[in-house]
């Protein structure tokens, strides 16, 4: 298998594992979370959304320059 889909299956992996993190750790918490997040505007879910994906592709492109190794 390429590198690539190595990469890109452990990516999807670690998303799995963080994703399922907080509902074990803490289900009600978790819960009343997604019950205000059903709550908000779609505008604000997708500012959410942006940034967050924003976010993330800063830390892949800070990570594949070299500056953390």
């Amino acid at each position: 298998m390429d590198d690539y889909w190595v990469y890109f299956f452990s990516s999807i992996a670690l998303l799995f594992v963080f994703e399922g993190m907080l509902p074990f750790l803490s289900p009600q918490q978790w819960r009343k979370m997604m019950m205000q997040l059903a709550q908000q505007s779609n505008q604000t879910l997708r500012v959410f959304g942006a940034v967050s994906m924003g976010l993330g592709l800063l830390l892949l492109m800070i990570t594949h320059s070299g500056y953390l190794g």
